[in-house]
């Protein structure tokens, strides 16, 4: 493939670097990066023998692949940027939650772009990514495909719209399963628990819940028949599940990836 580059270097940014690398996607001479932060070009460097550029207008002039993974509420400056050295043929690849390809197309022009929605286990080569990409960019998907194939999981979808959706529940969604394993480690401590076994215990029922919920899923079962088999009547779970009923903390989720789905619309404009 030929060279990619990226405007920002946060956390998902040096995953995906970090993925294509070790997936031998691209070479460390094909890598590009740039960013505000001096020192955090200089550790790139040094960490994954990429090359950094000067500044957003400089790497655009020599990026067939153009990722910008910036925060959203700096999309706008860095698209600015970029739009008058950016090459014609780019395809250009947005991890910004919220920014619509049409907000991204008005500013650059009648470029190929793709945006997606990736999450956090990208640093873990378990990404779930989502993938829209405009008309221009139709043809060119199955590249960026690759690219996010590196880190994970990567689906490619047809409806622009459904990504706010997607940001809320798998965007966002890791968050909500380190939010439940703290509150877990945190109680289990209050209980008497050594931290270092209830930590133990917590990630591991975490990592072993999924995986059954993989096979399971591969055999026509979902989540809730799963809860059917460890709630048994009477028992500790029920006892526990009685409580989350009591605290509504099905209608709760609910109403928080749903506001984390407006918060993404918002950002958007939408």
């Amino acid at each position: 493939m030929d060279t990619i580059g990226f405007v920002g270097s946060g956390n998902m940014a040096e995953a995906m670097i970090n993925g294509v690398l070790k997936a031998n996607v691209y070479r460390p001479g094909k890598v590009f990066v740039s960013d505000v932060r001096p020192e955090r070009l200089v550790y790139l460097r040094e960490h994954y023998g990429v090359r950094t550029a000067e500044d957003n207008a400089e790497l655009a002039s020599k990026a067939d692949i153009l990722v910008l993974s910036v925060k959203p509420q700096n999309m706008s400056e860095a698209l600015q940027s970029i739009k008058d050295v950016i090459k014609p043929d780019a395809l250009v690849i947005s991890i910004a939650a919220g920014i619509k390809t049409t907000n991204i197309a008005a500013v650059l022009g009648d470029v190929a772009i793709v945006r997606v929605m990736p999450n956090m286990p990208a640093w873990v080569d378990e990404a779930a990514s989502v993938l829209f990409a405009n008309e221009k960019a139709a043809t060119r998907v199955e590249i960026a495909r690759l690219i996010f194939l590196s880190v994970g999981k990567a689906i490619v979808i047809e409806d622009e719209g459904l990504l706010d959706a997607i940001t809320a529940v798998s965007g966002t969604g890791p968050a909500y399963f380190f939010l439940l394993m703290d509150e877990m480690i945190r109680t289990g401590i209050e209980l008497g628990l050594p931290e270092d076994v209830v930590r133990d215990l917590v990630l591991q029922t975490g990592k072993g819940a999924t995986l059954l919920a993989e096979k399971a899923a591969e055999e026509g079962e979902g989540p809730a028949q799963l809860v059917e088999r460890v709630a048994t009547p009477g028992g500790t779970t029920e006892a526990a599940f009685k409580v989350f009923s009591d605290g509504k903390f099905g209608p709760l989720v609910g109403s928080a990836i749903k506001r984390a789905c407006e918060r993404s619309r918002e950002l958007s404009g939408g």
